[in-house]
């Protein structure tokens, strides 16, 4: 059974270092779980998808809750899935301060990162044209 989940939080660290710990973690750990996913990051704010089995999933959101690198953490969407839309990535990353700030725009009323102010379906319509416009990077 595969599931997409789609949660923001807020960085307890929002450093270039503290960033690239969680994606290193990330990498490390998800390949072992059949966890996929993306992480987007902007004004300290994390908004990620992460993809694979219902169980794997449920316990990797539990350890973020806990996790004392976030704070606030929402869950913005859950879904059952027949298919990956992030599949490419063990854990892709957007940095959204590079973008041309008429994507964000396109979605929200104000060009900056808030998935606490639009439906989840607005966040993951956002990552889906941040995936289509090869806006992601990071190692498979």
């Amino acid at each position: 059974m595969l599931v997409r989940l789609l949660y923001a939080s807020r960085a307890v660290d929002s450093s270039p270092g503290a960033i690239e710990a969680i994606l290193a973690q990330s990498r490390q750990y998800n390949p072992t779980c059949g966890i996929t996913g993306i992480l987007c990051y902007g004004g300290g704010i994390f908004l990620q998808a992460i993809e694979g089995g219902r169980m794997a999933v449920s316990d990797l959101y539990g350890h973020i809750q806990r996790d004392s690198r976030h704070k606030d953490v929402a869950l913005l969407h859950y879904e059952e899935i027949l298919e990956r839309r992030f599949g490419g990535w063990t854990m892709g990353q957007v940095n959204l301060l590079k973008l041309n700030h008429s994507i964000l725009l396109k979605y929200s009323e104000k060009p900056e990162l808030d998935p606490y102010a639009v439906s989840g379906k607005v966040s993951l319509a956002l990552l889906e044209e941040l995936m289509a416009t090869a806006a992601i990077i990071g190692r498979a």
